[in-house]
């Protein structure tokens, strides 16, 4: 590749060559790279273009010491190239020569120069030790219960909690990303593509636990409590959203009024257009696709009425998921919700902080042996040069969105805190490459912001991830994760699987996830018969069952070798996992009642009934169930109970 071209790719963090997961270097071609550069508004189109955006980038480099936001670990001295003034978060002014000194709090502060002006984040170098425990995956939306609307709800997510603590000891409760949705037919059925990172999704809300539900007369309720939808063999997302939308319409009069804040009146008028206009406001008329504008804004005047409908329903959301917290409260770690690694490219998020987000590209995977061709997640990434201008401001308060009502965040592909694979438009899922994060930026400031929200933090860094990636999380105090399935010895002949007493101990470690088989499913092989019903297999389905059939005898045999007996194999799984290293021991609550189909199968839409698919038993049912307590027997040994400390 010519060489200006690669120094500019380089001065985006584009790369113009990676590793692939095969461990073989390859390179990018020209056009791709020039197509990624087009994202952040650089002319790369040829020899004289790419010659002046690259003299213009040497240009503002020469013309400032510092980035536009400095993110620095606390104890840490920094030159400012200068005399600065400081302002600290807590409105205190400090003069200093040059030096940043090293005792500065941690915070978000600035520093201010006779050229610049920029954000300063001081951070912590690690965080506490995460306490042992053992708990549950839970998808929120396949739990039922006896109040529940046709799917699970932010009530079940508290009951579910308090009983897990007080008759099982567990510790820990990981959920299934709860943001916000755009609320109109047909709903967004994947909790990985919300509207919204920062908001929560309404569809989750327990009609009968809000206050306007209490305050109303009987008639009222009885027309309320009427349009509870019947329970489904799968769930059907547009009804049960049709049904508490009608029911929160009824409540609504009953509501006290109260101010919204700025970001929430900008959710919710999000939510108001897309009623009216449909959930992507990339179809909007095009007056109102700008948040800023003068349509808008007379939008705003016109929908107040329903705008504040919107911003009430997220105050609920509010309430609700703090009572499930508080439900938790005596959990060593607690309720760990689930962030996804973007959002809906129509969606509230990418309408109201624009060209923070690549509006053009996707994110998604290259191809490895789990994606020949690669893989297209169709969410947009942020910007690593906006999010450096804008202090980091829409990432901080992703993280702050999701804290707010958590003990706990685990953020799905960590690895994009260091690198995305980004998709040019019209390109398939092949024609990508890495664009580079600050990942001392990123890992920086969600450790500030689980700092003072006193959470855990556990990163999935699951598949093809680069070994410092998880060699810092560890050294940061963030948790890796670790799954039986893929717990082997890929340098031997063989891959033998791993001992679990070897596994890592700063870990969140599972016999399987939401992606993958369940237990059940793995040990009948539905996994294979479903991917061969479907045409998803890339070979003959006689030898994936044969290599489906070996690989359980493989782990059957290793749980022997253990000194796990497999007669009851669902039990020496959950045994062989209690034997774990790590920290978190989670299971699923679909692996103990004996669910085979797994919540989600990566590659499938409609064929397959992604995220729709219930427990078979409600949630009284669950606790009263003679498996749960023999099924997790051996985890509530290996992680006794032991309460929150002070």
């Amino acid at each position: 590749m010519e060489a200006d071209l690669t120094a500019l790719a380089h001065a985006y963090g584009v790369a113009t060559r990676y590793e692939n997961a095969e461990q073989r270097e390859v390179e990018v071609e020209p056009d791709v790279v020039i197509a990624v550069l087009a994202q952040f508004g650089v002319d790369a189109s040829g020899p004289d273009a790419i010659r002046r955006e690259l003299a213009a980038v040497r240009e503002r480099r020469a013309a400032t010491v510092l980035p536009p936001t400095l993110v620095l670990r606390e104890g840490t001295e920094h030159d400012a190239g200068g005399p600065a003034v400081l302002h600290l978060e807590d409105g205190t002014r400090r003069e200093i020569g040059r030096m940043l000194p090293a005792d500065l709090p941690l915070g978000w502060h600035r520093v201010e120069t006779a050229g610049q002006d920029v954000v300063l984040a001081v951070v912590p170098h690690r965080l506490p030790e995460v306490p042992p425990a053992w708990g549950w995956m839970v998808q929120l939306y396949a739990l039922r219960s006896e109040l529940s609307w046709g799917a699970g709800d932010f009530g079940d997510l508290a009951e579910f909690a308090r009983r897990s603590a007080g008759e099982l000891d567990a510790g820990v409760l990981l959920v299934n990303p709860v943001q916000a949705i755009s609320p109109v037919h047909p709903v967004e059925r994947s909790p990985y593509s919300p509207a919204s990172r920062r908001y929560a999704n309404p569809l989750y809300l327990r009609i009968t636990d809000t206050p306007e539900f209490t305050r109303a007369g009987e008639d009222l309720r009885a027309r309320v409590l009427a349009l509870r939808p019947d329970n489904a063999d799968l769930i059907d997302y547009d009804a049960v959203w049709s049904a508490k939308l009608a029911a929160l319409e009824l409540l609504w009069p009953l509501h006290e009024p109260a101010p919204l804040d700025d970001a929430v009146h900008d959710f919710a008028t999000f939510c108001a257009l897309a009623e009216r206009h449909g959930p992507d406001w990339r179809e909007w008329p095009e007056p109102l696709r700008d948040p800023h504008g003068p349509e808008v804004a007379a939008a705003r005047a016109e929908l107040a009425d329903r705008i504040a409908f919107h911003g009430w329903l997220q105050q609920l959301c509010e309430d609700q998921l703090g009572h499930a917290r508080e439900a938790a409260a005596a959990m060593p770690v607690g309720i760990v919700h689930d962030l996804p690694v973007g959002v809906h490219p129509g969606g509230a998020d990418t309408w109201a902080l624009g060209d923070a987000f690549a509006a053009h590209v996707t994110v998604g995977a290259p191809p490895d042996a789990f994606s020949q061709q690669g893989q297209d997640w169709n969410l947009p990434p942020f910007r690593p040069d906006r999010l450096a201008e804008l202090g980091y401001a829409p990432f901080r308060d992703v993280i702050r969105g999701v804290l707010r009502h958590a003990d706990g965040i685990r953020i799905d592909h960590v690895a994009g805190l260091w690198r995305l694979w980004w998709i040019p438009p019209g390109e398939p899922p092949s024609r990508g490459t890495y664009v580079h994060y600050d990942a001392e930026a990123m890992l920086g400031i969600l450790a500030l912001e689980a700092h003072r929200a006193g959470a855990v933090v556990v990163g999935e860094d699951l598949g093809t991830v680069e070994a410092a990636v998880t060699k810092t999380l560890h050294e940061r105090g963030v948790l890796s994760s670790a799954v039986l399935w893929f717990q082997r010895d890929y340098a031997s002949p063989g891959h033998p699987f791993v001992p679990p007493a070897e596994w890592d101990a700063d870990a969140m470690a599972s016999i399987t996830t939401h992606d993958l088989p369940t237990v059940a499913g793995w040990l009948a092989g539905e996994h294979v018969r479903v991917r061969a019903e479907l045409g998803l297999l890339d070979g003959p389905p006689e030898e994936e069952q044969a290599a489906a059939e070996t690989e359980r005898a493989d782990l059957l045999a290793f749980a022997r070798a253990q000194g796990i007996p497999d007669d009851d194999p669902v039990a020496a799984l959950h045994t062989l996992l209690a034997s774990a290293a790590s920290r978190l021991l989670l299971t699923a609550p679909a692996d103990v009642v004996g669910e085979v189909r797994q919540p989600n199968l990566p590659g499938t839409t409609d064929e397959y009934p992604n995220w729709r698919i219930p427990l078979p038993v409600t949630v009284e049912e669950f606790f009263a169930d003679a498996r749960l307590r023999h099924f997790v027997k051996e985890l509530r040994a290996a992680r006794p109970f032991t309460g929150r400390s002070a």
